[in-house]
């Protein structure tokens, strides 16, 4: 059972940047995705990045497209998420997902097998 631990969060002010952090606490299939998801209060939850390790490839939410930044260090079984120029709207508990077997990036939480406990981030104006 892959258990993965979000840090990182916080609060900052409109414009500033927050750098997430997830671990898992073993290694992952090297074919396997990693991504982040948000859920603000009273609403669903949904994506925001993902990366998939063999490809080197990622896909972002149109609503952070250029200013958040997902990346990994298989070396320490990690994901990241750079957060700049963050927004109000950007307020939410953040999650780490993994996908042992995905072929693909999905935007969508049934294919991810493991979710972290989430980590809060706050953005005032």
């Amino acid at each position: 059972q892959v258990q993965l631990v979000e840090s990182g969060g916080g609060l900052v002010q409109a414009g500033g940047s927050l750098r997430l952090s997830c671990a898992a606490s073993e290694r992952t299939p090297s074919s396997d995705i990693m991504a982040w998801f948000r859920q603000a209060p009273g609403k669903e939850r949904t994506f925001v990045a993902g990366i998939k390790r063999n490809a080197g490839s990622t896909y972002y939410a149109d609503s952070v497209k250029g200013r958040f930044t997902i990346s990994r260090d298989d070396a320490k079984n990690t994901v990241n998420l750079q957060m700049n120029n963050l927004k109000p709207e950007d307020t939410a508990v953040y999650y780490c997902a993994l996908d042992k077997r995905g072929a693909f990036i999905s935007i969508y939480q049934m294919p991810y097998d493991y979710w972290g406990q989430g980590t809060q981030v706050t953005v005032s104006s």
